[in-house]
């Protein structure tokens, strides 16, 4: 008896250790959110609705739902072995790191065992390719497959995919995942060629176009496919393409293959690095304003055009936001009254989200708005107020003011500790 529990502390303490190393590879993939996936309790037979586990609720990686609920997702490697050398890849083949690598039925076990604790309610799975591309595809898909078949798990798994494995085994993987991704991983070809010459972007867009059909056929068809549909990931900062690239890419993703969401990593210096990689990280808030614009791209009709021409040179202004800098480089398109212009350009005034929009373009059916009125639709009036005409209010010289850019960005103060 004695000598079974010293065997099973010890592979508890084995696989505590793997946790550790295989967690911590994981954290540079930023692509891990759940939104767009529905419970498979929808349209799933009896049995699998009293399985465990769901893609929504409050639920170690927080992803977020679009109405705002966290969701916890276990996120790991299946190893951080690799028979790639990308340049800029902690888990790279010349990599002097710890390495570690799950069975899949270790997977399994922790994905279960921590969702029965209250930790997780999904899993978010990556892997270095060990061995071949399909084999270590097969090994993820596995995961997946034996969650949902033997233990009815219905939580959110997304599978980050391999583009070099057979497109019949990402077909598979599109089976038992809610959401599958492959990684970019550099804005431009050039950039992959230097850093990556392993990988091929004509490989990784053939495979993101053959998972866009198979989506959209399934979608067709109401048979289930990654209904969360994929994703991908670039890193900023490793190579010298500029905002304007970054974007570029993301826009021609977005048309071209329907993706969900694409994530900004910024660079992150490693051991050991190579030559052709710069010594410093970007600037965070670079990443940060890469993700405002691509919201402006998604949800606000501006091209990347316009959103370049806010900044210099193809990068983003860092002490603005990129409507804000849009907005001041365009100051003859304003002011727009509140009670007569229409949704598109209220989109395009600084501090008025798309919800304060729908609220504006709802009330003033009923009543001509006032500030006060607006006041209440919004919180970001101090920036709006220049650029806006309402029925009590007229910007005068306002917009025109050369110093408005500075009495709009908000200073930058010295935190306390008491």
């Amino acid at each position: 008896m004695d000598r079974t529990n010293s065997e099973h502390n010890s592979m508890d303490e084995a696989l505590t250790k793997k946790l550790r190393i295989l967690a911590d590879a994981a954290k540079y993939d930023a692509s891990c959110a759940s939104s767009g996936a529905k419970r498979r309790s929808n349209d799933a037979s009896p049995a699998d609705k009293a399985g465990l586990g769901s893609t929504t609720g409050m639920g170690i990686c927080h992803a977020y739902t679009p109405d705002g609920r966290c969701v916890s997702l276990l996120k790991i490697l299946l190893t951080n072995y690799c028979l790639f050398d990308c340049a800029y890849c902690i888990n790279r083949r010349s990599s002097n790191v710890k390495r570690a690598r799950f069975r899949t039925e270790e997977v399994v076990q922790l994905t279960v065992e921590f969702y029965k604790r209250n930790y997780i309610e999904g899993l978010f799975l990556s892997s270095g390719i060990v061995r071949t591309p399909n084999d270590t595809m097969e090994q993820l898909i596995l995961v997946a497959k034996t969650l949902r078949q033997q233990h009815g798990f219905r939580g959110y798994i997304h599978l980050k995919t391999i583009p070099e494995a057979d497109p019949w085994l990402i077909e598979q993987a599109g089976l038992w995942a809610d959401r599958l991704s492959i990684n970019i991983e550099l804005p431009t070809a050039q950039g992959l060629a230097r850093l990556a010459p392993e990988k091929n972007e004509t490989t990784i867009a053939t495979a993101m176009g053959q998972m866009h059909e198979r989506i959209v056929q399934a979608r067709d068809e109401r048979r289930h496919f990654s209904p969360a549909g994929q994703s991908t990931q670039m890193i900023v900062g490793a190579d010298d393409s500029t905002d304007a690239h970054v974007l570029k890419t993301s826009d021609s993703l977005y048309r071209n293959y329907a993706l969900k969401r694409v994530y900004y990593s910024a660079f992150s210096p490693i051991p050991e690095a190579s030559a052709h990689l710069p010594l410093k990280p970007p600037p965070l808030q670079r990443e940060n304003r890469l993700y405002q614009a691509d919201w402006l791209l998604r949800s606000y009709g501006f091209s990347v055009e316009e959103i370049a021409a806010g900044g210099e040179n193809g990068m983003l202004p860092l002490d603005i936001d990129p409507k804000l800098a849009w907005a001041l480089k365009n100051r003859d398109r304003f002011p727009v009254d509140i009670n007569t212009a229409d949704r598109e350009m209220l989109l395009r005034v600084p501090g008025l989200g798309s919800r304060a929009v729908d609220k504006i373009l709802s009330a003033r059916r009923h009543v001509a708005l006032r500030m006060e009125d607006l006041a209440r639709l919004t919180t970001g009036l101090k920036r709006a107020r220049a650029f806006l005409v309402a029925a009590d209010h007229t910007p005068a010289g306002l917009i025109d003011r050369l110093d408005l850019r500075e009495q709009l960005v908000e200073p930058a103060a010295q935190l306390s500790l008491f």
